[in-house]
């Protein structure tokens, strides 16, 4: 399997050969531009313009992307310093490195590098405490898929002191069996006896220090169900910004443990929270997010939660600006305006002031201190008909009956068949509008149409005619 630098070499140092060896001789002219030459052809003289060629490359690119190229150790350290002095990102995703130290060594020697992608990597082996930790400006690691433990991540934490992005994402965790030395032993002093679920983990999980460099943590795909695991992250991360739990089972967004009843409070400066994909399914979920004060980005897509309620898009979209005065971007759309978030929270007002008082949430007495008890809507519908009464015509027969307009005209073939004994694909259909039936009847051609499409009303006439 190839080296880094046998790889980097592949790619960007491939041997250059000149060509004009072959060429007829050139000669230059005094007279002519520099970049004009002459070429004797027997007897005459045939003027070229020249496009120089770009000079080898000296070093690779500041972006350096060699995934899936079955890289297994580094090469030469002094060549890829050479070479490699202005990478500032480099992508090693889905290659076969297995040992940190060659990993801590590349860095080492790519001293301007911020950015480095390790996703698919070989690399669960346990990582040893480096003797002398490498001077390393790292900020972004990517180690999505790389199935690392907990001790392993805690190490590689601990050797990048400016680290302020880290992607763990689809690495099967199900714990986090790290946490902070201070917040442990605070924990333990209010609360001495822990659940048995604790109690089964706490010799499996490392106290350490945290890590107030990080500001981004992805954590999308792994399959934790439980608040109190995403807890050890704040406190490990007590300065995040940004957390990304995407397709995260998590099932409440209160901490088992009575001791953690406040959990917001480890994520104090916490501004981007994506919860997409969470199986939670109860409005308590979304006042548990009001309580984060700093909390201004939101993504909760695909809740169990809005499959349950009975109301448009739109009306879910209000009454989670209501609930949440904080939020300033709702699930990846434009910047919550003032006069959207007012229509929003009087929204929520008269939704919630005809239920019965158990059932109103604390919001809603917020909300009516400040909009006051206001005045239902008027409700009018403007949606049509479903069911109309539509007059049938075939031969000597004429009947009145109910039809669904959401039906498409090869559905209302069918359900014709037993009325007059003809098969769909036996049967052409003719709407005629009874308020303009001097035009003629019109040909329903086209199976999928639906019948609202015609504009039918009650009184309206379908002819039903045999294909002959």
């Amino acid at each position: 399997m190839p080296s880094l630098l046998e790889a980097l070499e592949r790619k960007y140092f491939a041997e250059c050969e000149f060509e004009n060896a072959h060429e007829p001789e050139l000669h230059k002219r005094a007279d002519l531009p520099n970049d004009f030459t002459v070429t004797k052809c027997g007897g005459r003289m045939e003027f070229s313009i020249f496009i120089p060629r770009l000079s080898p490359l000296t070093s690779v690119p500041a972006l350096l992307v060699l995934n899936d190229c079955d890289i297994d150790s580094a090469g030469d350290f002094e060549s890829i310093r050479e070479k490699c002095q202005r990478v500032r990102e480099l992508d090693l995703a889905q290659n076969k490195l297995s040992d940190w130290q060659e990993v801590f060594n590349i860095l080492k020697h790519m001293p301007r590098i911020e950015f480095l992608n390790l996703s698919k990597n070989q690399l669960g082996s346990p990582l040893r405490p480096l003797a002398e930790a490498p001077a390393i400006n790292l900020k972004s690691l990517v180690l999505n898929g790389t199935y690392l433990d907990w001790q392993c991540v805690d190490t590689l934490l601990q050797n990048l002191p400016v680290l302020q992005e880290l992607h763990l994402s689809l690495n099967n965790y199900t714990n986090v069996l790290i946490d902070a030395e201070e917040a442990e032993r605070r924990l333990q002093e209010e609360d001495g006896v822990a659940g048995s679920q604790c109690d089964c983990q706490k010799e499996e999980r490392r106290i350490t220090k945290a890590h107030p460099a990080l500001k981004t943590l992805h954590f999308t795909g792994n399959p934790i169900e439980h608040w109190q695991e995403i807890c050890r992250l704040g406190r490990i991360f007590p300065n995040l910004e940004a957390l990304v739990l995407a397709d995260c089972p998590i099932r409440s967004l209160q901490a088992e443990e009575s001791r953690e009843c406040d959990s917001h409070k480890y994520f104090p400066s916490l501004k981007l929270l994506n919860l997409s994909s969470a199986q939670l399914n109860c409005w308590s979920a979304i006042d548990e997010l009001a309580k984060f004060q700093q909390l201004q980005n939101l993504r909760v897509k695909h809740w169990p939660l809005w499959e349950s309620l009975e109301c448009t898009e739109h009306e879910r979209r209000q009454l989670l600006i209501a609930r949440l005065p904080n939020v300033e971007m709702l699930n990846g759309g434009g910047k919550i305006g003032t006069d959207e978030r007012i229509d929003a929270e009087r929204a929520f007002v008269r939704h919630y002031m005809d239920k019965p008082e158990a059932e109103r949430p604390a919001r809603y007495e917020e909300l009516l201190q400040v909009h006051g008890k206001l005045d239902p809507l008027v409700d009018v519908s403007l949606k049509p008909d479903k069911r109309i009464k539509v007059i049938f015509n075939y031969g000597e027969m004429r009947e009145s009956r109910f039809v669904d307009i959401y039906l498409t005209v090869n559905d209302l073939k069918a359900k014709l068949e037993k009325l007059v004994n003809l098969p769909p694909n036996k049967m052409r259909l003719f709407y005629l509008d009874q308020d303009y039936k001097e035009f003629g009847p019109e040909e329903m051609r086209f199976p999928n149409k639906k019948l609202y499409s015609y504009n039918i009303q009650s009184g309206d006439e379908i002819i039903i005619d045999a294909k002959k």
